[in-house]
């Protein structure tokens, strides 16, 4: 099972840079066998350009969560704490094994009717795979 999670463009820059260890969610996958995800990078890019596998994730209060990871978070204390908004769950994916494509992956060539997800959603392998450099 894998997944394409939407995020911003400077958040992805920040992945890819290694800054950024950590995606922060408010909501996560189900699925618990995740064997890979994958970068759509949102307006104005709007393409699939990476992927990384998960060390694992951190479920807890948002005051936590910062605490354990800021150091690794690539996102400012005010961006992070708007983001989660009052919420008392939330979601820190540790990023892992991180494939920038060469190429990137316009997911409308695949599929016409492509609407990037909100947060995420399931996907095939075969739909985003990409050439990694």
């Amino acid at each position: 099972m894998n997944v394409l999670l939407s995020i911003k463009p400077k958040y992805v820059e920040a992945i890819m840079s290694g800054e950024k260890q950590y995606e922060f969610r408010k909501v996560i996958f189900r699925e618990k066998n995740i064997e890979k995800v994958y970068i759509y990078s949102s307006s104005p890019v709007k393409q699939i350009v990476g992927a990384f596998t998960i060390s694992k994730i951190i479920e807890d209060h948002p005051d936590s969560l910062w605490e354990r990871c800021n150091g690794q978070s690539g996102i400012a204390h005010d961006e992070f704490f708007n983001y989660f908004n009052g919420n008392t769950r939330g979601y820190a994916i540790e990023i892992n094994e991180i494939e920038k494509f060469e190429t990137p992956v316009n997911p409308r060539e695949a599929n016409p009717n492509f609407v990037p997800p909100q947060s995420f959603c399931y996907v095939e392998t075969s739909c985003v795979s990409g050439s990694s450099q």
